[in-house]
């Protein structure tokens, strides 16, 4: 058999890879619909409510680039296991959360679980599927929204007929599965040799983004510019990521080579990321406030609208993962894109001749399509020039997504805390992410790796670590 073939059992391995993901997509909305219980059952402020979400993605953003080089190093199957521990874990200790300081901390030990899991994932998936390991990765973007549009659902029943704990419980038998099933499936991996992990870069790393991201999330929450809430951050950030900058240089295994971020290739597919994740993850999450602000529509029938996103992005999504080796990447790319930005720019638009809520159900029906058909594409782009190192690269990849998201919800918050009529801002926004999208579409054309993908999709790059 060819070393770059795929191997019996991938899909088994796929589908319990996929539990993993689920759970984090679950887990990323799940407590949106909880926050007014926690705050009147523990007993504090909306502010420190919102942060039990907030830790929860910057947690994941620091964990990803982490996890992809631990993965690349010691094997992503122990890293997914550790993964599924410590996801389970944290979720018995935030069932147990006496307050909400306490829920925060465990909040981000749960982050780091969740982080963990999109780079082993992708590294599991590398070496079971051979030369079609960009279809597989690529068809991980139809599993995480599912779970994006059930946590919301599950967790306004888990509330109304139960407690917030039961939330946090729900996951500990998810996890103990995942763990016998990954130790029966999983393939053991190979582990590097002689190559010891950069502890200082990760720090550093971590210190670089919680700084940066902490500032601007506080700022978005309506604090000056001036204030030592964000100053002070936002100062450690920076130093964070000049520390980071040096020591990517001088070591010769650096945690995240310099090269995946600013080299010609993925400094391009870095850029679309981040727009990606403003778009994909940031927006749409607040889509049903935008929905509840300039209509009136009521909570329950405004959260409904990302069923309509999750429709039109699943259905698309597959279909594109298994196209890429005809199409390659940059023409899913860059019809997906335009069609995102005719999704969110008609969000902005007044309503022709129907409700607002059905408006809004098409736009964002329309926005999923053109999502659903980007995000593969992007998925297997980022990966093309991996060089054996998948794992690391979808760390990145989920890192510049996460800061994106972050960085929208910032935007969002700070415009509307900072302006009088917030309906008509916040359908500005809309219209402004529409045209970045567009504007982004120069540097879509200039994605290479067509004939990679007509290959194999992602054939570049192989399990051992050589390139073909």
């Amino acid at each position: 058999m060819h070393h770059d073939a795929p191997l019996p059992g991938r899909w088994t391995v796929f589908a319990v890879a996929s539990i993993g993901l689920l759970l984090v997509g679950v887990d990323q909305t799940i407590l949106a619909t909880a926050l007014s219980t926690l705050q009147h059952d523990l007993d504090t402020s909306v502010p420190l409510v919102g942060w039990t979400i907030t830790v929860y993605a910057l947690g994941q953003m620091v964990t990803m680039p982490i996890a992809g080089k631990l993965s690349d190093l010691y094997g992503p199957r122990r890293v997914f296991l550790a993964a599924a521990a410590m996801f389970g874990v944290a979720s018995l200790l935030c069932a147990m959360a006496p307050s909400v300081y306490a829920l925060i901390v465990f909040r981000a030990l749960q982050s780091i679980g969740g982080g963990c899991f999109m780079p082993a994932a992708s590294g599991i998936m590398s070496e079971q599927f051979g030369r079609d390991r960009g279809k597989a990765i690529g068809l991980f973007t139809s599993v995480y929204p599912i779970g994006g549009v059930l946590g919301p659902v599950a967790g306004g029943y888990i509330v109304e007929y139960a407690s917030w704990r039961v939330i946090f419980l729900a996951n500990v038998p998810f996890c103990l599965l995942l763990i016998v099933l990954g130790t029966l499936v999983f393939p053991a991996g190979r582990r590097r040799t002689g190559v010891r992990m950069d502890g200082w870069g990760a720090v550093t790393l971590a210190a670089a983004l919680l700084g940066v991201m902490t500032a601007i999330t506080t700022f978005g929450e309506g604090a000056p510019a001036h204030s030592w809430q964000v100053v002070g951050p936002g100062a450690a950030g920076l130093v964070g990521l000049v520390l980071f900058t040096r020591r990517a240089r001088r070591t010769p295994e650096p945690l995240v080579p310099l090269d995946l971020i600013t080299g010609r290739h993925f400094r391009t597919v870095n850029v679309v990321n981040l727009v990606f994740g403003c778009a994909a993850i940031g927006f749409t999450a607040m889509l049903p406030f935008y929905a509840a602000l300039r209509y009136g529509i009521e909570p329950l029938r405004a959260g409904s609208l990302l069923i309509a996103r999750a429709i039109g992005m699943t259905l698309v999504s597959t279909l594109t993962a298994f196209a890429l080796s005809r199409t390659g990447n940059r023409v899913p790319m860059l019809v997906g894109f335009t069609v995102m930005a005719s999704g969110f720019g008609a969000m902005a638009l007044p309503p022709p001749g129907m409700s607002g809520y059905w408006w809004l159900a098409l736009s964002t029906y329309v926005a999923g399509l053109g999502i659903g058909m980007a995000a593969p594409a992007a998925n297997n782009a980022t990966l093309e020039h991996a060089q054996g190192q998948i794992a690391a690269v979808s760390g990145l990849r989920g890192m510049f997504r996460q800061a994106g998201a972050i960085v929208s919800i910032a935007v969002v918050t700070s415009v509307l805390a900072r302006t009088g009529n917030s309906a008509t801002a916040f359908a500005s926004l809309f219209l402004a992410l529409a045209v970045v999208i567009l504007l982004l579409l120069p540097l879509i054309r200039g994605v290479k790796g067509e004939a990679a993908a007509r290959d194999g999709a992602g054939q570049a790059a192989t399990p051992t670590g050589r390139a073909d």
